[in-house]
């Protein structure tokens, strides 16, 4: 963020919902990450504590780096065409 960036930033921010770290989602993350391990696939613990949160809470994901996510049972946001 730049120094200019910081209101808009800021009101952003305020305006979504945050969610704790339960144990619930921290075990479902390292579920989700030993599954893909299993089959080949290194994914961040930080992506599946996302979608471990996402999936605890019925949350629709919104993001731009999808393969990060290979997980079905996640449902997306589709985010508007970039701007040229």
């Amino acid at each position: 963020m730049r120094p200019a960036e910081a209101q808009a930033t800021s009101e952003f921010l305020s305006d979504l919902d945050c969610f704790p770290v339960s144990v619930a989602i921290a075990q479902r993350a390292g579920t989700l990450k030993c599954a893909a391990a299993r089959r080949g696939k290194t994914l961040a613990l930080a992506d599946m504590l996302v979608a471990s949160t996402a999936l605890e809470h019925n949350c629709i994901l919104l993001t731009d780096n999808r393969k990060d996510f290979p997980l079905p049972e996640l449902t997306f946001h589709d985010l508007p065409p970039e701007l040229p």
